[in-house]
């Protein structure tokens, strides 16, 4: 995919307009950061950066693009900044991305992440112009049932905590407006493709939210303290961020100029020994930092966490072309070295990691 990538995304990305909702968080500042390292002229819409530090303020990305601050619940103003911007390419990032925050906040995760989607979606609707929509949903959309098998694009959609059932409403909302205003046979008329993206657990440098995993590894590390597991036997498809970014502009790059057979979802996921325990993870990055510890939270009241999740991207491998780069090892092993750099390097050494896995 080494050519494909250096030129391919080169050529279909640069000067075009890209707008990244949700681009003050940890996925969208890298994958501004890509973008503009692929000479597109990139517009951010988001709120402010919600953690200090952040990636988007080490990045310096504010001075380096356009950004739009405001919420994505507000339909007047995504329609005007969409209007105003006519993008070639829209990745819709922005969301109420954590599954514990969820249950604190239930009907504000369902409100962002369901209606937000709508607004974008009713604003690309009133564009005039052609439009590839990148939306980022999750791989927790699938009625998970708690079985080792690979969840497939097919498989029933469900979710049990409000994040999760959020982004399965937010694939609804996808359907019904592919089906009812951007259907694939008025192509010609409308000009829009959509496309919904279901990556897996992503880690990297740059993220500092609450109730991650990598960031808790990390803040244990450099602490000296015992790292809290809740759940150490729970498996996930972990990946290095630029995986699924990778995905998503191979993706984009392939829809552009009318890729109808290319719309639909597709999950974008390890290879199959990297579903990893929770266990194993922390375990690879002790070994890699050289020091910790971990041991098992018994403080109970914990929420509900899915057990076991795995995809199946045999869809990406065989319409993309797309396979991961990086495994397990590598990914865990790439995070950990962006955060041992001082502050003042951090994000040259984003920019360097990309460079890296485009070469891989």
């Amino acid at each position: 995919m080494e050519n494909l990538v250096n030129n391919h995304f080169s050529e279909v990305y640069a000067g075009k307009r890209v707008l990244v909702t949700g681009h003050t968080g940890f996925k969208g500042s890298w994958l501004c950061e890509w973008l503009l390292m692929l000479n597109a002229q990139v517009k951010g819409f988001a709120l402010e950066p919600d953690t200090v530090p952040n990636h988007f303020d080490i990045l310096k990305l504010e001075n380096r693009m356009e950004s739009v601050f405001s919420d994505i619940r507000n339909s007047e103003v995504v329609k005007k900044e969409i209007n105003t911007f006519q993008p070639d390419f829209i990745f819709h990032l922005a969301a109420q991305p954590l599954v514990r925050r969820s249950f604190r906040i239930p009907a504000e995760t369902f409100d962002v992440n369901v209606t937000g989607t709508a607004n974008l979606l009713e604003a690309v609707k009133e564009l005039g112009k052609p439009c590839v929509v990148m939306l980022i949903t999750t791989d927790k959309v699938y009625e998970n049932r708690e079985q080792d098998i690979l969840y497939k694009e097919s498989d029933k959609l469900g979710g049990f905590d409000p994040y999760s059932s959020s982004k399965a409403c937010m694939e609804l909302v996808i359907q019904s407006f592919r089906r009812s205003f951007f259907n694939l046979n008025d192509y010609p008329s409308h000009h829009k493709l959509l496309a919904a993206a279901r990556a897996g657990n992503v880690i990297g440098g740059g993220d500092f939210s609450e109730d991650r995993l990598m960031p808790d590894i990390v803040r244990a590390l450099f602490n000296n303290d015992p790292l809290l597991l809740r759940h150490p036997k729970s498996i996930r498809p972990w990946q290095h961020v630029l995986e699924p970014l990778s995905g998503y502009l191979l993706w984009g790059a392939k829809l552009y100029g009318g890729g109808r057979e290319y719309s639909g979802a597709i999950n974008f996921g390890p290879l199959q020994d990297d579903h990893l325990t929770v266990e194993q993870v922390v375990n690879k990055a002790i070994q890699i930092f050289g020091k910790g510890s971990w041991q098992k939270d018994e403080s109970g009241g914990q929420v509900h966490e899915a057990g076991i999740l795995k995809l199946d991207i045999n869809k990406a491998k065989e319409l993309l072309s797309w396979t991961p780069r990086w495994d397990a090892q590598t990914a865990i092993h790439e995070t950990l070295q962006w955060y041992m750099q001082p502050i003042q390097n951090k994000g040259d050494y984003t920019r360097l990691q990309i460079e890296k896995y485009m070469c891989a």
